[in-house]
């Protein structure tokens, strides 16, 4: 049977706990990888959620637009603290208690997303949806900014932002492994 993206979803989110704690018990360039992973994955699963997941609960779930505008206020906290992570490095005095603050909120968010969304979200959609929205979130990840941009929280932001930033970001990234 297809994947479903309910399933997905959670499995990203264990996904993003572990590197947490893989940050947090590493240090120097482990760390920087580390991190490097974590920002990836945030990036590209919050942009495929935006795309994605909220539109179908805004228009879905009871309560479609509160749940969503919700979860939307809290993603664009977090890109601000990611991208305030990302310029000050692993090494700086501040990441520490700044990465504690970005776990928090995460963590606070993924608790909301797996109770006031996630099943909501399951028991609308049919089984062919959730296969269908499961295929949408993946390519909608492959294509994704992989690093925060603040701001860019809704689906036509997304949509015409997405594409600009996303070759950006990966030019960025592929200049910085190149430079090793």
């Amino acid at each position: 049977m297809a994947e479903q993206v309910v399933e997905l979803l959670l499995r990203q989110h264990e996904e993003i706990r572990r590197l947490f704690a893989e940050v947090e018990r590493t240090s120097g360039k482990e760390r920087e990888e580390a991190f490097g992973r974590l920002r990836h994955l945030l990036a590209v699963h919050e942009t495929a959620e935006e795309e994605i997941v909220h539109p179908f609960a805004r228009r879905e779930l009871r309560d479609g637009e509160k749940v969503v505008d919700a979860r939307l206020k809290e993603e664009n906290e977090a890109k601000g603290v990611l991208e305030r992570l990302e310029k000050t490095g692993v090494d700086d005095p501040e990441f520490d208690a700044l990465f504690s603050r970005l776990r928090k909120e995460v963590e606070e968010h993924a608790r909301h997303e797996e109770s006031d969304e996630f099943p909501h979200l399951a028991a609308a959609a049919s089984a062919e949806q959730l296969r269908g929205m499961a295929t949408a979130v993946r390519a909608a990840e492959a294509v994704a900014p992989t690093h925060p941009h603040q701001g860019v929280e809704s689906a036509t932001k997304n949509m015409v932002l997405g594409p600009m930033a996303a070759v950006a970001d990966r030019a960025r990234d592929a200049i910085r492994k190149a430079r090793g």
